[in-house]
C-alpha cells in the first residue's frame, strides 16, 4: 500500500477578494474561503471516504476533528489517499 498525494484543479477566486485566504495544499499555493474547515475542503475536492488522510502543519488531523478544524492563513495542508497495488 502506498500513500498517494491528491492534487486538484481548484477553483480560483478573484485575487483581490477579502473573503479568501491563502494556504498550501499539497505544496501548491491555494486560496480558500475564510473560515473553511478541513471537512468542507475535502467535500469540495471530492476527497472523502476511506483511505483519505489529512495533515495540517505536519500534524495529522483525526477524521473526527475535520468538521471543527478551520484552515488558517499560511497553513500547510497535505491530503493523501491510500492506494493498493502490487
Amino acid at each position: 500500500m502506498l500513500w498517494q498525494p491528491l492534487f486538484y484543479n481548484a477553483r480560483v477566486p478573484k485575487p483581490d477578494s477579502t473573503e479568501f485566504d491563502t494556504y498550501l495544499l499539497n505544496g501548491l499555493p491555494t486560496k480558500h474561503l475564510r473560515g473553511q474547515t478541513i471537512a468542507e475542503l475535502l467535500v469540495e475536492k471530492e476527497a472523502t471516504g476511506l483511505g483519505v488522510a489529512v495533515e495540517r502543519n505536519q500534524q495529522v488531523v483525526k477524521s473526527a476533528e475535520h468538521g471543527q478544524t478551520r484552515i488558517e492563513v499560511g497553513d500547510r495542508i497535505e491530503i493523501v489517499r491510500l492506494v493498493g497495488g502490487g
